[in-house]
This record gives C-alpha cells, structure tokens and sequence, in this order.
C-alpha cells in the first residue's frame, strides 16, 4: 500500500499585473482518493497548479506536498509525478526516447520507459517520432513521463483532451487503482461529466476563487429535482406556487418548480381545484449544478 502525501494549497493568490487569476485559495486533496479541480477555461486552475508544482511564485500563500513545498523535496520526480502540457516534447525524438532522456533525469532505469509505454499503450508506437503522435498519444506519453518515478501523487491537467472513449474508460481505470493504492490523485477538468465517473471529491472555483469543495455525492445532494407544471389558468397555479412557496419562475406556458415533487403539486392543484395540462418531472444533473456554481463568478 502506498502512502500518498496531502496535497494543500492555502491562502494562494496570484497576480499578473492587474489581472488576478487566483484569490486567496484554500483547499486541500487527500490520500487515498481521485480529486477533480474543476472551473471554467480561464478560472485559473493551470495557475494553480503551476504554483503547486513550484514552476510559477506564488503573489502570496503557500502550496504544500506532504509538509513541503514541491521544490524543497530532495527527489520531487519521485513524489509527485505531474503532466500540464502534452505538446511540451522534442518533435523528432521517438516515444521511448522520451522516456529515456526523462528515465535518466529522475534516476530510474531505462527499462522503467520500457515499461511504462507499454503500459499507457504506446508500446506500437514506441519508436515514431513524437511529431506525429495525436493528441491522445501525447497525453499517454505524458502520463508515462509522470509516473517515471513511481510517485506516491499525480497531479494531471485536463488528461482526458484528445482521448478517444475507449482511452478515456482506460484512464479512468489506472486513476482508480492509484487511489486504491493509497496514492494521491489530483485531475483537473472544465467539464464535469468529463470526471463525475472518476473522482470522489471535487474542488471547483471560477474567476480565481473556491466556489465548492466536497465529496462528489454531497455536491450531488445540490442537484434538486425540478417539475415542470402546465395550466390552462395559469394565474391560479401562479398564486398556488405563491401560497406554498414554491420556488418558481415561468418557462414556456407554464412553470418550472424547484425541489417540489410532482404528486405534490398535482394533489396541492387537485385540491384547489386547478386544471392541469401537463405535469413532467426533470432531474437536475450535477452539470447543472457545475454551471450554477461558476456562472455566478464568471
């Protein structure tokens, strides 16, 4: 069993000139589990990353790996392994080569790259040039180059651009046995569904600050139903919402009632003595809730 570090950001922030890209930033990512860091293009998660892995300063706060920052690790290859840029490779070395010159960097054997391009499933192309590598190869020879060192944490930003569905069940199956292993799993995403099959826990921020961080099932519990209500005399079920306060705003030709189930409001209606038209509950998927989250802060 590996014991992966804690990874911990507090109170970061990050300024290029007058533009903020991160405010005062606190959150931290356990052993043990997949954390999806989550935010639209430009919420400043790549900054943030940057900052953890000690490749940009910091305006104020501390990001910390186990009880250090990345760089003041003796070996930091061999406790995080980290992919942020899969174009970042010499366009005429081969796959392996690339390994090889990265093996030889961290203190590990060539037959380490060997294995591991077998292991992300570029062992046929192991010998082209990286030039001609697609987008979804880049990303597995970036996911190998990260695990060179047999890190006890990943940190990894946007991995699944430019994998094919097939590739994307792959990776989300190698994440979960290094959570299973104890390790500590760090992925970022603009898109929730891309990770909501990956992750247990989720940090999510907009315009440089935290907006959430939970488990994935407590931000599910944010996800209340809605039930989409019609009538033909719709100022009685607009007075109805009203008296039962309802949370209900019109869409359509009717209305749209938050966290109301729809027996309730068909019995509350049948009482009152309104007709209805139509009655149709609508589940509120967790890309919803995403997108009320950062919308607000964009």
């Amino acid at each position: 069993m590996v014991s992966g570090p804690p990874l911990v950001v507090e109170g970061l922030a990050k300024s290029f000139g007058a533009v903020r890209a991160v405010d005062d930033l606190t959150f931290a990512v356990r052993p043990g589990a997949v954390t999806g860091f989550l935010g639209p293009n430009g919420a400043g998660k790549t900054t943030t990353l940057r900052m953890l892995l000690g490749l940009t300063r910091p305006t104020s706060g501390r990001a910390l790996v186990g009880d250090r920052p990345y760089a003041e690790h003796p070996r930091p290859a061999r406790v995080v392994g980290a992919a942020l840029d899969a174009s970042s490779f010499h366009p005429g070395r081969s796959g392996l080569g690339h390994l090889e010159v990265y093996a030889a960097q961290v203190g590990v054997s060539r037959q380490r790259a060997h294995d591991l391009i077998e292991l992300v499933g570029l062992a046929g192309a192991a010998d082209r040039r990286v030039g001609g590598y697609s987008m979804g190869m880049r990303q597995r020879l970036g996911l190998a180059t990260a695990l060179l060192g047999d890190p006890p944490a990943v940190v990894l930003d946007e991995p699944a651009n430019g994998l094919d569905p097939e590739g994307i069940v792959w990776l989300r199956r190698l994440l979960r046995t290094f959570a299973d292993e104890g390790r500590t799993v760090l992925i970022s995403s603009h898109v929730l569904a891309e990770v909501q099959h990956t992750v247990d826990d989720v940090v999510i921020i907009a315009a440089g600050r935290l907006v959430h961080a939970s488990s994935l099932a407590a931000l599910a519990d944010l996800a209340e139903p809605e039930t989409y209500v019609e009538s033909p005399d719709p100022e009685a079920l607009a007075r109805l919402a009203a008296d039962r306060g309802w949370t209900a705003r019109p869409e359509g030709a009717g209305l749209l009632v938050s966290a109301v189930a729809g027996a309730e409001i068909g019995a509350a209606a049948y009482a009152n003595g309104i007709e209805l038209h139509q009655l149709a509950g609508r589940g509120v998927g967790l890309e919803d809730v995403f997108l009320r989250l950062t919308g607000g802060a964009r």
